[in-house]
């Protein structure tokens, strides 16, 4: 099965700008929308909720949603629109998801979960993924390994044949996402078992991956690996990952080249009344470990765009 790496869904990050971004340092990783939501996409402008970057691709939608004949609805729409992927959020954490009866706690409805799969593969002809956390935080010390088990086999039974799985339990009251994220203890071997008792389906492992090293290990025991908030406090590291997992030797872009080629962009949304720091917040970590990463991220603080193109004249030629 081929390998496969990619950029996690990242609700108020992973935006059409982040997207653009990303690709000008990896061509091929696989790329996610953040969370759209049913209800947002039912009642809002789908055509500027789905709009992306033809650059962007490959590029998969996350949807929030739990309403399985909705679900199909939007899942056609999506595909119409050139996603190549359509993947369900069973796994975020947070209070306004829960409130919405979908993400992490979907985990507790794996039969909803399979109705939405069903019906979404009978109305579109990519891939419907899921991605999912090992299992709610119950306060024990279980390791969730049977509740995932059994909520991959109602769901992959249902028609889902890649499963991204965060390598956490959630806990879902009183905890924040980032508490889930930074308080929980990893668990990498239970994803590695599942991909023993599934070898047919494409498991794909996420949660606290930061360099090459790291996504090599998770090859030798799943299909993949996707990057989540270290993609975005220090993106430049994925400069290594088309040579290193696509065999592809295109030249490697600088920081300074990056930022060259996203000004258009950048100007384009300024001359609309944008902020700069709007999009500028996405780059902050571009010189991360880099000398002059506290000038970057002062001058992209400054919200002038002269300042910025000021550090660029003076740093971009050393």
């Amino acid at each position: 099965m081929k390998k496969e790496i990619s950029i996690a869904p990242m609700l108020d990050w992973t935006d059409n700008f982040f997207r653009s971004f990303m690709r000008q340092i990896t061509h091929h990783s696989l790329l996610y929308t953040e969370m759209i939501t049913e209800q947002a996409l039912v009642h809002g402008d789908k055509d500027r909720l789905l709009f992306f970057d033809d650059i962007q691709q490959p590029l998969a939608l996350q949807i929030g949603g739990n309403t399985p004949e909705i679900m199909a609805q939007l899942s056609k729409i999506a595909e119409d629109k050139g996603f190549c992927e359509i993947n369900i959020n069973a796994g975020c954490p947070s209070e306004r998801v829960q409130s919405g009866s979908f993400g992490a706690c979907l985990m507790k409805t794996p039969d909803i979960v399979a109705d939405c799969v069903h019906q979404m593969k009978n109305a579109v002809t990519i891939p419907v993924s899921i991605k999912t956390r090992i299992a709610i935080d119950d306060g024990t010390d279980d390791t969730g390994y049977e509740k995932l088990h059994q909520f991959v086999k109602k769901t992959s039974d249902a028609g889902a044949s890649k499963f991204i799985i965060h390598a956490r339990k959630a806990r879902l009251k009183n905890f924040t996402p980032k508490e889930n994220r930074t308080k929980l203890s990893l668990n990498y071997p239970v994803v590695y078992q599942i991909k023993k008792d599934f070898p047919n389906l494409q498991i794909i492992i996420n949660g606290g991956i930061k360099s090459v090293p790291d996504i090599r290990e998770h090859l030798g025991q799943t299909d993949g690996a996707m990057i989540g908030t270290h993609a975005y406090a220090n993106p430049y590291f994925l400069s290594e990952i088309d040579k290193e997992f696509y065999s592809d030797n295109h030249p490697i872009l600088s920081r300074f080249d990056i930022l060259e080629n996203l000004m258009p962009l950048i100007e384009n949304h300024i001359q609309k009344g944008g902020k700069l720091i709007s999009v500028g917040r996405h780059l902050m970590g571009l010189f991360y470990g880099q000398p002059n990463s506290r000038l970057f991220k002062q001058a992209v603080m400054s919200n002038d765009i002269d300042t910025l193109k000021s550090f660029m004249h003076q740093f971009g030629n050393k």
